[in-house]
């Protein structure tokens, strides 16, 4: 199982060990994902023993600012804001305003009712694909990914789903797994996110706010991950292309991330 149960990390998880097809799997304990890295406790066993030697930090600015990493000791830290071009035009509330909002049903329903939370959570994952921004960040990530050598790497937003969500889609998806695999992933974080969030939850459907756009706000849906597809798709043609053309990783970095974070047979 990839998620690692620890107490000061929310929404740990190591890719490794999911399969990709011809009997081989993702090697263990070199590509991480998580939520936020503010309560990090350094000295957890679980925290300590994976070894992170790299934190690539997805958010932007003001999150960044607002509750700082905490990094494992001896880690470096990688700055790659997805959003610094797109969140004020997204239609998103900042982080820092979802807890008003939750708190807030009517407030809720007025700025994100409606089917607006989807449509703007398609418009983002359209330009994860699309925005300058999210293309130098994840291109700085896979470079990192495909350092000879390197050690264990952790990446993260805020919550780990959506930016998250979409660099282990893209980081699988080059790896070969097939897409029951990647989409699995993608939605297996729900759990845990909506734990994370269920005092705000019970608090906001107790107030009478609506369940599902409370669930729409905090989770991860299909049709999400479905748009940034599409938008490869539409400007790429192939999962291939967008990091080679829309995100200009040469071929010879991604060969040697699959090399590295490539096992054969179990794990």
């Amino acid at each position: 199982m990839p998620a690692i149960p620890t107490t000061s990390v929310a929404n740990l998880r190591d890719l490794g060990g999911l399969p990709l097809g011809d009997g081989r799997a993702v090697r263990p304990g070199l590509v991480l994902r998580s939520a936020q890295l503010d309560r990090l406790d350094p000295a957890e066993p679980l925290v300590a023993g994976l070894g992170v030697r790299t934190v690539v930090d997805l958010r932007t600015d003001s999150e960044r600012g607002e509750r700082p990493d905490r990094l494992p000791a001896g880690a470096r830290l990688l700055v790659a804001d997805v959003l610094a071009d797109h969140l004020a035009t997204s239609g998103l509330p900042p982080a820092a305003r979802l807890k008003v909002l939750l708190s807030d049903p009517a407030l809720a329903e007025e700025h994100l009712g409606g089917g607006r939370v989807r449509t703007a959570f398609t418009r983002t994952y359209r330009t994860f694909v699309s925005g300058d921004a999210a293309r130098a960040a994840y291109r700085s990530l896979l470079t990192e990914l495909g350092t000879p050598g390197a050690g264990p790497l952790l990446f993260h937003c805020s919550a780990g789903k959506d930016r998250t969500g979409w660099a282990a889609t893209v980081v699988l998806t080059l790896l070969g797994a097939d897409a029951e695999t990647v989409r699995s992933e993608y939605l297996a974080v729900n759990p845990a996110v909506r734990q994370a969030f269920a005092p705000m939850i019970e608090g906001f459907t107790a107030q009478g706010g609506d369940p599902d756009l409370a669930l729409q706000l905090i989770g991860v849906l299909p049709e999400y991950l479905d748009a940034a597809l599409d938008e490869v798709e539409f400007r790429h043609g192939s999962m291939e292309k967008y990091v080679r053309d829309g995100l200009g990783v040469p071929d010879e970095v991604t060969d040697l991330l699959r090399e590295r974070l490539t096992a054969d047979g179990p794990v």
